[in-house]
């Protein structure tokens, strides 16, 4: 599969935008980096994917497989389109083999200083044209790219979690993002069957300004005793037909991530509505982080989950 765009003639010197993407570069096998890898395979592009272990790689491209089998097992895909799409994936030991890449995805940690250190290794390494895009959901997108040299070729190309079930990505703009850039990647978003939400570089974008607050203040409402664990998340389920409950829902998308975002909102936009609040804190700080660890506003460790507050 490939993408292509025409693309304006610039300056020399200048790094130009690619016509085509063929490659695409996805640094972090976690739950993000896993579930943007599986759409890119899935959409006919090669792919390669970087950790720091290989084991997590690994771990992640049989993730892939799974659901790639369950996807065929529902007639979201056929049995055919599997083997091809896993074999479109590689592993990336370094940046170093990011160098034939048209586009790199970075899908880290939500964690300002990570990401930076990530982009500026990873410029030494890539050819002229390579473009550049970020997962996060809620750093700026202007910041980040001032650590590359190439900010006219950088793009918030945020993903919903999971993301192969998820139709929704928000494309955001950096002040120095270029328009040939910013046309190429919408189309190669679109060419993976998703939707485009375009929005402005403002902390936290659009669906988590929304989002994270009412996360917060749910788990405002039990830190208050207003509610239990189960009653909070009952009553927004039945009461406003949310299909998870806040706090499970906080559980899904980690209690770090959503702390991580409040954070930024409440830096941000200097407004005291966004204060995290204190009891999300103490679950972080306790290493609760939900899902991903077992235990979080619910402890998964059993059978089935049971509140544990």
């Amino acid at each position: 599969m490939n993408v292509a765009v025409k693309s304006a003639e610039k300056p020399k010197g200048e790094h130009k935008t690619p016509q085509v993407i063929k490659k695409v570069g996805v640094i972090g096998a976690g739950q993000m980096g896993t579930g943007i890898a599986h759409v890119i395979a899935l959409g006919g592009y090669s792919v390669a994917l970087n950790d720091l272990k290989k084991e997590k790689v690994d771990e992640s491209v049989h993730t892939i497989e799974k659901f790639m089998r369950r996807q065929a097992e529902k007639g979201i895909i056929t049995e055919g389109d599997v083997k091809p799409a896993l074999k479109r994936i590689s592993y990336a030991p370094n940046f170093e083999a990011f160098a034939d890449c048209d586009l790199i995805i970075e899908a880290a940690t939500e964690d300002e200083a990570i990401k930076r250190k990530i982009f500026a290794d990873l410029c030494k390494n890539l050819k002229a044209g390579t473009m550049l895009a970020t997962n996060t959901s809620s750093i700026s997108i202007t910041r980040l790219a001032s650590t590359t040299d190439r900010p006219e070729h950088f793009i918030g190309m945020h993903f919903m979690n999971p993301v192969p079930l998820m139709e929704l990505v928000e494309l955001i703009r950096g002040i120095a993002t270029d328009d040939d850039m910013f046309a190429l990647t919408r189309t190669f978003v679109e060419s993976l069957n998703k939707k485009v939400a375009v929005s402005e570089d403002f902390p936290a974008f659009i669906v988590n300004r929304i989002l994270l607050p009412m996360i917060n203040e749910a788990v405002y409402t039990l830190y208050e005793g207003v509610g239990t664990v189960e009653a909070i998340d009952k009553a927004m389920k039945l009461g406003a037909h949310h299909p998870m409950g806040p706090l499970e829902l906080a559980d899904f998308i980690g209690l770090d991530t959503c702390l991580s975002v409040m954070q930024v909102l409440y830096e941000g936009l200097s407004d005291s509505k966004y204060r995290p609040c204190p009891l999300l804190v103490k679950y972080v700080e306790a290493g609760w982080l939900g899902r991903k660890t077992q235990r979080g506003f619910y402890d998964y460790r059993g059978e089935k989950p049971v509140p544990t507050r």
